[in-house]
């Protein structure tokens, strides 16, 4: 699979790769815009609000009897967050050609059913329709406010909050409550025309339409987009070090019968020429798998845990390890996390460990060429930081990965935060007891 990646339009890209795997299509389309505070859940919501209607499909019942037409063609909006850029868009599944009664693909007709939502909704005297931007921010704000009724989920978003308290990367995908709360018909629709004006576009497609014929019927599904000054100045602030000379520490209290213990760290100095293999194979060593030392130690060996992992953003440059603990092993747990991780970085690495984080660590990447949705992700992220390879060849890096390479990456961390999520002493729900 060979991806190419093409201006089609002023700051308009699009990644083509072209494939016969799969029985349909998928078209992804995103605005790119710095994530920041004031802004973020007015921009999450602009691709759920013009999901609603277009000035020819008026309402979701028409939307969706056009989809039929096109034999399922799926459209849906997506809202991401790769570092300090937030993601807003489209993602299509279009059924192919070769699998249709006509044998007749319907490509062109979803590239304009795209183009459609993206720059001619529903609107009222040129703004957004009122019902359709109040019922969308209703529903944001449930998802907001949903948080907290997944404890794993919420210890980590508010360990991340915390951790992250001076950087927008805090305010997450979808934006804080407070904003949300306050966001107008009138402010979106200023706001939907400014980031049509400013944003650069990323579009993915996959399947078996050639480059030259995709990218025709895109230019003319987009042909009307507004352009003006287009800002690229976007990015993600990587910090190094810790915001303090020791780790800060946040406890709160909610109504569990399970500790959430979560620990954050900077990737420090190896952020400054980035290994992505070397973080992947780091991490699964660390805790990323059912072989890596948490999951082997901490939870197995010495049952400190129901469960315990890490992950890495390579982005942003984030080590985190999220633990499920009761209230009275919380410390000894939190102890063996850090004994666990200066064993890394004394070398103390088996040669079994080691090959089974390679070898997992590379089997995940060769898995997702089997699934679409993983090529748009991945692809996504590489047109914003890189590296640049395919899955693949980064498979092939991660089990070059050596001993040194993951020391080094152990030496560089620097831990942050320790946030725990603790009882009140009432009788709470029991979740994610054995969550591996």
């Amino acid at each position: 699979m060979q991806v190419t990646r093409t201006e089609i339009l002023p700051g308009v890209w699009l990644s083509h790769l072209r494939t016969d795997k799969f029985k349909t299509a998928c078209l992804s389309l995103s605005l790119l815009t710095q994530l920041k505070r004031e802004t973020a859940a007015l921009n999450a919501l602009i691709p759920y609000v013009l999901r609603r209607g277009t000035q020819r499909y008026s309402d979701m019942e028409a939307l969706s009897a056009r989809m039929d037409e096109l034999y399922g063609t799926a459209i849906e909006p997506v809202v991401r967050r790769i570092g300090e850029i937030q993601c807003l868009g489209f993602y299509a599944s279009i059924p192919e050609g070769d699998y249709l009664p006509d044998g007749k693909g319907v490509l062109r007709e979803a590239a304009e059913l795209l183009g459609e939502l993206l720059l001619t909704p529903a609107t009222r005297g040129g703004l957004l329709l009122p019902q359709y931007v109040d019922s969308e921010r209703e529903k944001l704000l449930e998802t907001i406010r949903s948080r907290i009724n997944e404890k794993r989920g919420y210890a980590l978003f508010r360990c991340i909050e915390e951790m992250c308290c001076c950087e927008d990367f805090a305010a997450g995908r979808l934006g804080g409550e407070s904003e949300c709360e306050s966001i107008h018909y009138k402010k979106l629709t200023k706001q939907y025309h400014t980031l049509l004006q400013t944003c650069p576009i990323e579009l993915f497609y996959c399947g078996r339409t050639e480059e030259k014929r995709v990218a025709a019927l895109l230019r003319d599904a987009l042909a009307t987009l507004p352009r003006g000054e287009i800002d690229y100045d976007i990015g993600t602030d990587v910090r190094m070090n810790a915001l303090e000379d020791r780790p800060r520490t946040v406890e709160e209290a909610l109504d569990v019968t399970q500790g959430k213990l979560v620990i954050g760290w900077r990737l420090g100095a190896c952020m400054e020429e980035p290994d992505p293999a070397a973080l992947y194979v780091f991490n699964a060593v660390f805790g990323g798998g059912s072989t890596s030392k948490l999951f082997m130690n901490v939870r197995e060996k010495l049952q400190l845990c129901y469960y315990a992992g890490s992950l890495v953003d390579t982005h942003k440059g984030l080590l985190l390890v999220s633990a499920g603990v009761d209230f009275a092993d919380r410390d000894a747990a939190q102890a063996e996390i850090f004994e666990q991780l200066d064993a890394m970085r004394r070398g103390e690495i088996t040669d079994e460990e080691l090959t089974a984080a390679r070898s997992c660590v590379a089997g995940d990447l060769r898995a997702l060429v089997d699934g679409q949705g993983e090529l748009e992700g991945f692809y996504l992220a590489q047109a914003l930081d890189g590296p640049d390879c395919s899955p693949l060849e980064l498979a092939e890096l991660c089990e070059d990965v050596t001993r040194e390479d993951v020391v080094a990456v152990a030496q560089s961390v620097d831990c942050d935060m320790i946030y725990f999520l603790t009882g009140t002493g009432e009788t709470g729900d029991e979740e994610d007891v054995d969550a591996d």
